[in-house]
């Protein structure tokens, strides 16, 4: 993608986030945009960054690591955003500084063992099926407190709340009655110290509800680096 377009992007994306911020009730001037940067190059993260952007976000581990080397000099924030297998948490682990699709207590105590010791607790979210999709990774919204409690006394890890990806739908009231659904489960997180502070839901189709429902991180790929090739 070329770098003015790439920019042009950016900067609506600002303006659109900032407009549905002030309309909603929740009114949060500090909502993150995570750059979904999974098969951009490395040039487009570099011109990413130069317009301000910081976290990004992949789901491929394989992808990832030879992105994560060639912008080492870069003060960049990684989060994963994939499925987790088993056999890569040790790679997360050491890799990335969020994973936002923990579903269960296995992966997370992988997670928690083999995070390296000079790094700071690992930010996670745990990732909740609020649309009931048979085929699709979350955890089930009555497991939630249950998991929630388990990932609050791991050492190396922080929760920081919960993710979700709803079944997809151009209906505003039903992209909005999904991501009440997230808000709410958030809010009966059993007390943690410190407490979850993350709504990680929205993305490019749907971040006006996802928002007006009092997401604090919203995760973009298309409206930034336009549609991808696969």
């Amino acid at each position: 993608m070329d770098r003015q377009s790439l920019l042009e992007n950016i900067s609506k994306l600002q303006e659109r986030v900032r407009c549905c911020s002030q309309k909603s009730q929740f009114r949060n001037s500090d909502i993150l945009v995570l750059a979904v940067s999974k098969t951009r190059p490395e040039a487009d993260i570099r011109a990413a960054f130069g317009a301000g952007l910081t976290h990004f976000g992949e789901n491929y581990l394989q992808e990832a690591l030879p992105k994560m080397e060639a912008l080492a000099d870069l003060p960049l924030q990684w989060h994963f955003i994939g499925p987790i297998q088993s056999n890569k948490t040790r790679s997360i682990a050491s890799h990335f500084d969020w994973v936002h699709s923990i579903d269960r207590e296995k992966i997370a105590r992988r997670l928690s063992e083999q995070r390296p010791a000079h790094l700071p607790p690992l930010q996670v979210c745990l990732q909740v099926n609020v649309s009931g999709e048979a085929t699709k990774a979350g955890a089930d919204p009555a497991e939630i407190p249950e998991l929630a409690r388990a990932l609050a006394a791991l050492p190396r890890l922080r929760l920081r709340g919960l993710m979700a990806i709803p079944a997809p739908t151009e209906d505003a009231g039903e992209q909005r009655a999904a991501f009440r659904a997230l808000r709410e489960l958030f809010e009966a997180l059993p007390p943690a110290d410190p407490p979850a502070d993350t709504l990680s839901m929205g993305m490019s189709a749907d971040l006006e509800a996802a928002i007006a429902e009092g997401a604090t991180l919203v995760r973009v790929g298309t409206a930034i680096f336009g549609p991808r090739d696969r």
